[in-house]
């Protein structure tokens, strides 16, 4: 006989903090926890285009994004097609290996700017070379 064992609900959630560099004109999300569906997808959504009110040059850090699926990459990209229609920019720093996978089988990573380090991201919004 099997007994059923109540599947545990996943604690993982999302942590956004906010930074800026040293001269206010570049912000970083720094994005730690899982991008899915629902509350932690559309907070991440809701954070950014609050952003992009008054800031036009922003960074997603990714680096400690443990989960992310369908609809996180939909804000993704929701969240570059604002930023493009305001005049502004937004690129991805050091995405972790579930969101290079999941950008590269939706082919979006030809679309996102990418980097590595937070310091060639603002280097490059400057048009300098890392």
């Amino acid at each position: 006989m099997l007994s059923s064992v109540p599947k545990k609900e996943s604690k993982l959630k999302l942590t956004i903090k906010i930074a800026a560099n040293e001269n206010d004109d570049v912000i970083v999300v720094h994005c730690q926890g899982r991008l899915v569906y629902r509350d932690e997808a559309a907070a991440v959504c809701a954070k950014v285009t609050g952003l992009m009110a008054s800031n036009r040059l922003l960074v997603l850090d990714l680096s400690e994004v443990e989960a992310i699926d369908g609809s996180g990459v939909g804000q993704l990209v929701r969240l570059w097609g604002r930023a493009q229609s305001k005049g502004g920019m937004l690129k991805l720093v050091a995405p972790s290996a579930p969101v290079r996978k999941l950008l590269k089988l939706t082919r979006l990573d030809s679309i996102f700017e990418t980097y590595p380090n937070l310091e060639e991201a603002t280097l490059a919004f400057r048009g300098q070379p890392a």
